[in-house]
């Protein structure tokens, strides 16, 4: 009965595989900006960014401080190469007035506004790539700090002169601020010898994940729907990701109630977030995966971990990845990661693991080899992303510590019409759907579930 089973779930994998590759537009390209300060010369592709995520790379390549008026929301697609930065700047911000202004002792400043530079008044904050810059995305003037049992964090912190920002007490773990890069540099380095201390680690930025681009086209169902375990067990996937709009796509019961790392925050009315677009291609990549059964057992935890600015860090995941265990979570879904390899966050996903949790992760959005984290980590299946016709997508990683490949593109359902979302954060998606339908129909769990579903997503190998 379990091999009928099993041969009968890869043939609808296959089948699901295959539909679900051919259904996002051909036009689509990942976007890009590459900025050459030696040579003066930007190059960029704009096509789902919308100008803050824009700016966001722009801080990260330039090391501009940027202000942005909090009314600019919008895209302003753009397509070009080798032009100089005033140029660029013209063409990425279309009918938008921007400032420049030079320092003498500090970064230049960048406004971007509508009518007056009074306007610019968000601060726009610097995040690393999912893959292929050379900065780390460390954050200098902070550092995690994890504890012995029974030691105080607030007396530790007065000593050093810092705020303490974040508190994963049950881990005996908190994120401290001091007010620059080298008050954080000699506080670890008392840090290191205090008895108090059991480990100190540095944080680090994490990219806002891809955003989803409307078609102009109405939306589809789901085709699935929640069906009550009889025995009252769950196959609970935890997505650490931004908020999820349940009200999106017929998704609304398969949500558990939402977990907020940064508070509870806004979401828009007008588009779906990377949360609620993760979320419906789970259940699409679920669907897909279940050998044609319309409904599931299947439900989703979501965990907000990215701020008002749009932000995450390696502390906000490994404290999501916490909470959603502790809430019965045992797939996490990661379609998100950084360049900063966190021994903190290392340490948080090998404990859960080691209780048997699945951990799934996306590779990276830039054709290199270098490792993406979380995904790099061993204890995480690393998913890269498959183009329309099967084979690897030309804007993926391609290193050696991915694991396997999935769809890089689905099509989701919000208030009615169409979006399309590109990148390895979908083939992650897609897998934790896949690794869902796996657990629900075989009852498989732990390392078994790890590795058929590691077996099920391996690239196929050229005869």
């Amino acid at each position: 009965l379990y091999s009928a089973r099993m041969k009968n779930w890869r043939k609808h994998l296959a089948v699901g595989l295959a539909a679900l590759t051919l259904s996002v537009p051909a036009t689509f390209a990942a976007d890009l900006l590459r900025w050459d300060a030696a040579r003066d010369r930007v190059e960029a592709r704009v096509e789902t960014w919308t100008v803050p995520e824009l700016l966001q790379r722009v801080a990260t390549r330039t090391g501009w401080e940027i202000y942005l008026d909090p009314a600019i929301t919008n895209r302003v697609p753009a397509k070009f190469s080798g032009q100089p930065p005033g140029e660029a700047l013209r063409r990425l911000l279309g009918d938008y007035n921007y400032a420049l202004v030079p320092e003498t002792n500090g970064a230049s400043k960048l406004f971007v506004f509508r009518n007056s530079r009074d306007q610019a008044t968000r601060v726009v904050q610097p995040v690393a790539e999912l893959s292929g810059t050379n900065a780390t995305g460390r954050i200098g003037n902070e550092l995690i700090v994890t504890l012995k049992p029974g030691e105080s964090i607030e007396a530790l912190a007065k000593k050093l002169g810092a705020k303490v920002v974040g508190r994963a007490d049950g881990q005996n773990t908190y994120r401290l601020r001091f007010d620059d890069d080298k008050s954080a540099d000699t506080a670890r380095a008392a840090l290191k010898t205090d008895p108090a201390v059991e480990s100190v680690d540095s944080n680090y930025y994490v990219s806002r994940p891809e955003s989803s681009q409307s078609t102009g086209q109405p939306g589809g169902p789901l085709g699935l729907f929640p069906k009550v375990s009889p025995d009252g067990k769950y196959t609970v996937v935890g997505l650490i990701d931004s908020a999820v709009q349940g009200k999106a796509g017929g998704i609304a019961d398969f949500l558990l109630p939402a977990l907020s790392v940064n508070g509870e925050g806004k979401t828009s009315d007008t588009e779906p977030s990377h949360g609620t677009s993760m979320a419906e291609t789970i259940l699409r990549g679920l669907s897909k995966a279940n050998g044609g059964d319309t409904e599931s057992t299947v439900r989703i935890l979501p965990v907000k971990i990215f701020g008002e600015n749009d932000t995450a860090t390696t502390y906000d995941i490994a404290v999501g990845i916490y909470q959603a265990v502790n809430h019965g979570a045992t797939i996490i879904n990661l379609s998100l990661g950084g360049d900063g390899n966190s021994s903190f966050l290392q340490n948080t996903i090998i404990s859960a693991h080691d209780q048997g949790v699945v951990f799934i992760a996306a590779a990276g959005n830039t054709p290199v080899t270098s490792p993406t984290y979380p995904a790099a980590y061993s204890q995480v299946v690393a998913v890269t992303a498959s183009d329309r016709q099967g084979n690897l997508a030309a804007y993926a990683n391609r290193g050696d510590f991915v694991d396997g490949i999935a769809p890089g593109g689905n099509l989701i359902t919000f208030n009615g019409q169409q979006y399309y979302v590109v990148g390895t954060s979908t083939s992650t998606a897609f897998a934790s759907g896949v690794a869902a339908a796996l657990a629900e129909a075989n009852k498989q769990t732990g390392t078994s579930l790890e590795a058929a579903l590691r077996k099920a997503l391996a690239p196929k190998t050229q005869p």
